[in-house]
Parts: C-alpha cells; sequence; structure tokens
C-alpha cells in the first residue's frame, strides 16, 4: 500500500465511523420507541381525518346530546298518546252516623230516632274494587307544538354532532401535517449532518496533506456539533407530535406510520372564491345548528302560545266492585272532556317570551356566524393562494442554496478557498430547506382550513 495515501483513508475511516455512530445513535432511539408501543397503525390524511370525526370524545359526547334530544322527543309525543291504568283496592271503613247524616231523620211517635243524635258506628264496611282506565287526548294544540319543537331540536342536534365532528377532523389533520412537518424537518436535520460530517472529512484529509489549515477542521467539527444538536430537537419533535396526533385520534400510545409526506401529497388549483363562499354556506354544520336551534326556539314560543286553546280528550274506567261476601257487580264511567285555559297569572306569557328572546339571540349569532363563515372562507383562499406562491419560491430558493454548496465544496476541495464558504453555504441550504418544509406545510394547512370552512373536511384524500 502507498503510505501517502493512508492518512486519508485513516480520516475517511473516520469520518465514516462518526456517521454510523450518529445513525445508530437515532435508530437506538427509534427502536426503542417503536417497543413501547403494542401495535402499529397506518394512516393517510383522509383516513386519520374521518378517524377522528368517528372515534373523537367530543363527538361522542355530541351523539349522546342526539340521544338525549330523542328521548324528549317520546315524552313530548306521550301527550298525544292514549293512556292506561289499573287499580285494585281492598278498604274497609266505618263512619259516624252524626257525621254522615248531619240532619235529624224524623220517627213515628213512640219510636226511637233512626239514628241517635250523638252518632253512632257504621259499619265496619268491607269493599273490594277493581277498575281499568283510559284516556286519550283528541285535540291539544300545545302539546302538538312541543312536539315539532322537539323534532326540530333533534335535528339541531344532529347538525351540531357533524360540526363537532368537523371540529375534531380538523384539529386531527393539522396534528397530522404537523408531524409531517416534523419528519421532514427530521430528514433535512439529517442531510445538514451528513453534509457536516463530509465536511469535516475533507478538513481533516487536507490537515493531513498539508494544504488545509487547523481552522478549517475547527470551524467543520463546530458546525457538525450545531447540525447534531439540531438533529437532536428534531427527532425530539418527530415522537412528541406522533403522542399529539394519536391523542387527537382518540387512539392510545400506538405506533404510528403516516402513509403521506408533505412532498407527496398534491399541490392542488386554488379555489374561486365566490364558488366556496356558496359551498361554505350549505356545507357548514355548525351554520346549519345554530338555524334549527333558532327554528325549535320559535317553535316552543308557538307552542306556548296554543296552551291558551281548548284541548278535547276522552276518558273512560270500567271495573267491578262488591262489598264482601256479596256478589261482584260491574261498573263503569266515562265522557268527553272540554278544557279551555282563563288565566294563568301571565305564566305562558313569560314562557312564551323567554323563548322568542333566546330565538332572537339565536338569529343574532346566526348572522355573526354567516359573516364569520364568509371571513373564514376568504381568509383559507387567499392562504392557500400565496402559500402555493410561496412553495414554487422556495423550491427556486432550495435549488439555489443547493448549487451554491456544491460550488463552495468544490472550490475547497480543490483548495482554492476555506471551509468558510462552504459553511456559510451550509447554513444557507439548512435554513432553505427549513423555508421549504415551512412553505409545504403551510400551503397543506391553508387546504385543510379551507376544507374546515366549507364543512367538506371530511372529504380530504
Amino acid at each position: 500500500m502507498n503510505h501517502r495515501h493512508l492518512p486519508r483513508l485513516v480520516t475517511f475511516g473516520a469520518t465514516i465511523a462518526l456517521l454510523v455512530a450518529l445513525l445508530a445513535f437515532f435508530a437506538r432511539a427509534a427502536s426503542a420507541q417503536s417497543v413501547a408501543s403494542d401495535s402499529t397503525v397506518r394512516l393517510t390524511l383522509g383516513e386519520a381525518v374521518r378517524l377522528a370525526a368517528r372515534q373523537n370524545a367530543q363527538v361522542e359526547s355530541a351523539r349522546y346530546r342526539v340521544e338525549a334530544a330523542s328521548a324528549r322527543v317520546t315524552q313530548r309525543r306521550a301527550d298525544l298518546l292514549p293512556t292506561f291504568s289499573a287499580t285494585a283496592a281492598e278498604r274497609g271503613s266505618t263512619l259516624n252516623s252524626a257525621a254522615l247524616f248531619p240532619i235529624d231523620f224524623p220517627s213515628a211517635p213512640g219510636q226511637p230516632p233512626l239514628f241517635a243524635p250523638n252518632g253512632t258506628i257504621l259499619g265496619p264496611l268491607n269493599v273490594f274494587d277493581a277498575r281499568a282506565h283510559v284516556s286519550q287526548t283528541l285535540l291539544d294544540p300545545g302539546a302538538l307544538g312541543r312536539l315539532r319543537g322537539a323534532r326540530t331540536s333533534v335535528r339541531a342536534a344532529g347538525a351540531d354532532v357533524e360540526n363537532v365532528a368537523d371540529q375534531a377532523a380538523a384539529i386531527a389533520a393539522n396534528a397530522y401535517l404537523t408531524v409531517l412537518r416534523a419528519d421532514a424537518v427530521f430528514v433535512a436535520r439529517l442531510a445538514d449532518s451528513t453534509l457536516a460530517a463530509d465536511l469535516l472529512g475533507i478538513a481533516q484529509d487536507q490537515l493531513r496533506a498539508g494544504t488545509g489549515v487547523a481552522l478549517d477542521v475547527t470551524r467543520a467539527r463546530s458546525q457538525l456539533t450545531g447540525a447534531r444538536t439540531q438533529l437532536i430537537v428534531a427527532r425530539n419533535d418527530r415522537d412528541r407530535t406522533r403522542v399529539e396526533l394519536a391523542r387527537a385520534l382518540g387512539l392510545p400510545l400506538v405506533n404510528l406510520v403516516l402513509a403521506d409526506s408533505l412532498g407527496s401529497m398534491p399541490l392542488s388549483a386554488t379555489a374561486a372564491e365566490a364558488a366556496a363562499i356558496g359551498a361554505a354556506v350549505r356545507g357548514r354544520k355548525d351554520l346549519q345548528s345554530i338555524e334549527l336551534q333558532a327554528q325549535a326556539a320559535r317553535e316552543q314560543a308557538a307552542a306556548i302560545r296554543n296552551e291558551r286553546l281548548p284541548t278535547i280528550g276522552v276518558f273512560a274506567d270500567h271495573g267491578i266492585s262488591q262489598r264482601n261476601g256479596r256478589s261482584y257487580l260491574p261498573t263503569y264511567d266515562w265522557g268527553v272532556q272540554l278544557s279551555l285555559p282563563i288565566f294563568d297569572g301571565l305564566r305562558r306569557e313569560g314562557r312564551a317570551e323567554e323563548q322568542l328572546a333566546t330565538a332572537r339571540d339565536l338569529a343574532t349569532r346566526e348572522r355573526d356566524l354567516r359573516t364569520q363563515v364568509e371571513a373564514d372562507v376568504r381568509i383559507a383562499v387567499l392562504n392557500l393562494t400565496s402559500s402555493t406562491e410561496a412553495v414554487s419560491a422556495a423550491r427556486e430558493r432550495l435549488a439555489l442554496a443547493e448549487q451554491e454548496v456544491s460550488q463552495a465544496r468544490e472550490r475547497f476541495q480543490a483548495g482554492v478557498s476555506g471551509n468558510a464558504d462552504v459553511i456559510t453555504a451550509s447554513l444557507t441550504l439548512n435554513t432553505a430547506r427549513t423555508q421549504y418544509v415551512d412553505a409545504l406545510a403551510s400551503y397543506h394547512a391553508a387546504r385543510v382550513a379551507l376544507a374546515r370552512a366549507q364543512g367538506s373536511i371530511t372529504t380530504l384524500d
């Protein structure tokens, strides 16, 4: 072997060993993280969004509110359905004749009075009675109005479930993008570390060959240390954001594997603002929910006013009764009843005014929400347009930064200049990589924001 090449081989081997050790460190850290998880879940952005919309805790809570609203419909419907009941009673009683007959019955001359003036005990009288009761409302305008209002409240609660699902999906989508950004930053910092290690190797080679200076080696070591520090931070962010994503999805702490990356997801064309606003007005579930809540309040107010109207119903009961020791005899009672409320101390008026005030409040909030929906769409469209342009600019800057590093590296390897230019160029490349990742993340965040503003986030791919 030519001994002139021995220092270069030793230096190259040291550089390779450093890279291997660095990669092994992060591989062990990733392996430790994987061991802590019992299972692996692979998700695309669309799958994550729809999973959060199905099983997020807030969504499940909203579904229970729909069940409660449906139960209130059953309660309101009961006012219009027949009621059945049955009773059976065995009773014994005694009576004071003076209390039962407060007047004195005349008697024949010389005969004692029929009942003693001071009263006597009558009885005991033991009676058994068993009967069935039924009643049916034929007309009750107030009950009909309350039933309509309860059904509208169910529809409002259903729309609120979809709105909560959209909110959970948006949170999950942003958490998913945060993980993708953390992955991309980690890859960028790993590339920075590889470049820094390579430059250190070149500086050491030149120093050993007598064509370099110790200052270049010191600079390269400092650059590698800084790159390694950034890589450690990026690794922590990558792992931390996965825990936050699992929490947003309502999953246990499993090993999440993301099928997408910031660079692989398509860059679609920007949306037309007018069409996006129209889609939002039709698709936003929070807007539909508040409209239905206002409608339900108005229907409840109308139902309260209808309580002033007469109600008509029928009732009947049938059964048998006997005095103990004698035969059973069938008895019945039936009738048609008309009820007309006249005055209740203005309680109905107060209840109706309360519901109307609630309806007016909801109408005000609905108008404000419509304005907010339009603003959300306009801002999302603006952000989407600007972030599309920013991605193009960041991509161009990244290409120029890579070219700058390549040219500075060639000059350094040729011994024309020191590694100060290479380090400066690598710092520029570091910034360009981060800006490109941020531009992609901002674009996809704007895409998610627009889908949420339009009420179509669960259709994301």
